[in-house]
């Protein structure tokens, strides 16, 4: 037995050696490089491609069935001649007996100087698709029914999987290049580094990635690097990236000489059975940028549906959107640099939706929902609530422009003001004014308004809208298709209230502007001020306006300006403006006497002010303005250019006299002054008020007369009294009242 045993050894000894020695042999005696054109042939009949062996082939057979090739490119059959991959060296080993039980066991892997071209022309066919096609004048025949048959039956016979076993991956200096010829665009990855620990089914293998990205439309460039540990398990059809980290650079056109930096952390999974994605502990950084959130698609067979949650802690936008290289539109320093966000969201590949908002914009909190209904419509969705909102904060400073005609017109002002001392009465009647105030800068970004598809419900505790501090301020707007709808803007204001609504039509090369609007007992002075005005007249007015304009500027909108309105002021004050003293001089002048005393106020307090008007053309026609003055009545007609922002009014006053305890003698109302009505002139800008008025000199002339003629009469009435008929007297008395 023992000699059995020994023989045997000997044998085995005997076959070992002789397998070393074949391996050997077929190692250093068969060397490949002679069979390079068999090898292509191979490739071209079975691989359908053209494969270029420009260095030596290295090999080794047992244990490892061990290849290297150097300076190979491949091409497709259809354009031979056009390599659409090269390296310099491919290295790989695999042992030969796990191959027998389908067992793919290798050693390192390495790949150098892998470049690889993907080119789409300009009927938009890629290169990558002739990969492995045979050209159509080889295409074998058809096969017969029963060899198809026996095919189908092998397909439909489920393969075993392929069990890999590869101790580690290494891509050192690779590229990827794709160019797209009808729209010039190119893309590409290039320094690629890939290096990976032990490639095992279901184990962690570490995974370490860096590459330059690139595109020339526009020109960009990015470095990135991206670690982590990849798991497959291929039988259940689930693959993860644990501890994703991403981070890199990017620079290029578009940041205009900045760069962002970058960084994205997180789990990543992969479920194919379940047909679901997950990212989850998400931390992303950009800049000052910072963001934490989840992740989660359903349904990748079929519409992939999207859910999950962002917060963005506070961060300076002003100064993330500088460092990217962009510029927001010019507002009030220190606007938006406190911006933060929570918010979940849910979306498809065509929509997004951020529900559960809470929104922090400087001094202001909103809640509720923003989606895109449909990314390639930008249909907004916008439902939200605000405690407090301060639009002129970020709206852009008035133009150049603007700000020098208000200069002009500013410096018009005072100086007329200067001249005008109405409540002296002997200056001149001012002038009308002759300088436009609007500005004629493009007003409306015409091109955004009329693609804008956009359905917005805004509510706000405290609104600050053109220096007007509205409360429970409400905004419902629609827009679609080039027409701008305001359904309803309303807020109480000053203890008042205002509510308007209106069209913007921008589907037409001149906007075509509607606007409705109601304002309910709103002090008329804190309006004005607030527009940097000093007000001429103060009270609660009521106003009902329905005008229309064209154009897209201010000036173009006031010079089209047409419609009506009304309005109403009640118990006001006239500033600067004592009308009284007005009416005493021009009795004191028709009693040939001279004032006393010095005026006893600068203000002319009233009950009611109220008119129409009629807009043709930015020019508002009033001829029933009335005012109601303790004392005296106040009819009014004129006109009030906006245009030039100026006045022309011929008023009248009906007057009971000097009321107070102490009249002036010489402004005292005797029976011949009774139902006369004294006539005024208002000129000059309308900023000026009553302080325009003056005594219409003209006109007093002709009350003068009339007043002579009345007085004539009685002496008629007198003398004659019934010595001559009726109609002579009346005769006669017409000749004075003329």
């Amino acid at each position: 037995m023992k000699a059995f045993g020994k023989i045997l050894g000997l044998v085995l000894l005997g076959l070992l050696l002789i397998i070393v020695a074949l391996g050997f042999a077929l190692t250093h005696l068969f060397d490949p490089n002679d069979y390079k054109d068999e090898i292509r042939q191979i490739a071209r009949d079975k691989a359908h491609i053209e494969l270029t062996l420009n260095g030596d082939i290295g090999w080794s057979l047992f244990p490892w069935l061990g290849l290297e090739l150097h300076e190979a490119s491949v091409a497709t059959l259809a354009k031979p001649t056009e390599p659409f991959a090269d390296l310099k060296m491919l290295g790989l080993s695999v042992r030969v007996l796990p191959l027998l039980r389908r067992e793919v066991q290798m050693s390192d892997v390495r790949v150098e100087g892998l470049n690889l071209r993907l080119n789409r022309d300009k009927d938009g066919h890629g290169n990558w698709e002739d990969i492995g096609k045979a050209p159509a004048s080889a295409t074998p025949p058809a096969a017969t029914d029963a060899p198809a048959s026996q095919t189908t039956a092998q397909a439909e016979k489920p393969a075993q999987p392929i069990r890999l076993d590869i101790d580690s991956l290494t891509v050192n200096n690779a590229r990827v290049e794709y160019s797209d010829e009808k729209t010039g665009k190119l893309f590409s990855a290039e320094s690629i580094q890939l290096s990976t620990g032990a490639v095992h089914d279901s184990t962690n293998i570490p995974i370490k990635l860096t590459a330059f990205l690139g595109s020339n439309q526009p020109v960009l460039r990015v470095r990135t690097e991206l670690n982590g540990e990849l798991r497959f398990e291929r039988a259940l059809q689930r693959y993860k990236f644990e501890d994703m980290k991403l981070s890199g650079e990017v620079a290029g056109d578009p940041l205009q000489g900045k760069t962002i930096t970058f960084a994205a952390q997180g789990q990543l999974l992969l479920d194919k059975a379940a047909n679901v994605a997950e990212w989850t502990g998400i931390k992303l950084s950009a800049n000052q940028l910072r963001a934490l959130g989840e992740l989660k698609v359903n349904d990748l067979d079929k519409t992939p549906q999207i859910s999950g949650g962002l917060s963005i802690a506070q961060f300076d936008l002003a100064k993330f959107v500088d460092s990217i290289g962009q510029k927001l539109p010019a507002m009030a320093e220190g606007s938006l640099s406190k911006v933060e966000l929570a918010s979940r969201l849910s979306g498809t590949p065509t929509s997004v939706s951020f529900d559960d908002i809470n929104l922090k914009v400087d001094d202001s909190t909103f809640s509720g929902r923003i989606a895109v209904e449909d990314f390639a419509k930008q249909s907004l969705r916008a439902s939200l609530k605000a405690d407090t909102f301060n639009v002129d904060r970020y709206l852009p400073p008035k133009s150049a422009e603007a700000n020098s005609a208000k200069q002009v017109r500013e410096a018009e002002v005072a100086s007329t003001e200067a001249d005008a001392m109405a409540s002296a009465g002997s200056t001149p009647l001012p002038q009308s004014p002759t300088k436009g105030p609007w500005s004629t800068a493009r007003l409306l970004p015409v091109e955004r308004l009329s693609k804008l598809d956009v359905d917005a419900d805004l509510t706000f505790g405290q609104l600050t809208l053109d220096k007007l501090p509205i409360q429970n301020a409400a905004l419902k707007a629609t827009g679609l298709g080039g027409l701008l709808t305001l359904e309803n803007l309303r807020g109480n204001l000053y203890d008042g209230n205002f509510e308007a609504k209106g069209t913007l039509d921008v589907r037409q090369s001149v906007p075509t502007l509607n606007m409705q609007t109601h304002i309910n007992q709103v002090p008329v002075e804190k309006i004005l001020e607030s527009q940097g005005k000093n007000p001429p007249v103060k009270g609660l007015v009521t106003l009902n306006s329905n005008l229309t304009g064209s154009g897209n500027s201010q000036s173009a909108l006031i010079d089209s300006l047409n419609g009506n309105a009304s309005f109403v002021i009640n118990n006001g004050v006239l500033l600067n403006a004592n009308l009284e003293q007005q009416l005493c001089k021009g009795i004191a002048t028709l009693n040939r006497k001279t004032l006393s005393g010095e005026p006893r106020g600068k203000d002319t307090p009233f009950q009611e002010l109220k008119g129409n008007l009629t807009f043709r053309n930015g020019v508002a026609s009033n001829p029933d303005l009335k005012v109601r003055i303790p004392g005296m009545t106040v009819n009014g007609d004129g006109d009030v250019d906006l245009r030039v922002l100026g006045m022309d009014y011929r008023v009248g006053i009906i007057v009971e006299g000097d009321k107070s305890d102490m009249p002036d003698p010489a402004c005292q109302v005797g029976e011949k002054f009774v139902g006369i009505e004294w006539p005024l002139r208002c000129r000059g800008p309308l900023e000026l008020g009553a302080k325009a008025c003056r005594l219409d000199n003209e006109r007093m002339g002709k009350v003068a007369g009339k007043m002579a003629g009345d007085k004539i009469s009685e002496k008629i009435d007198e003398k004659l009294g019934d010595k001559v008929s009726p109609e002579l007297k009346d005769a006669l008395k017409g000749l004075f009242k003329r």
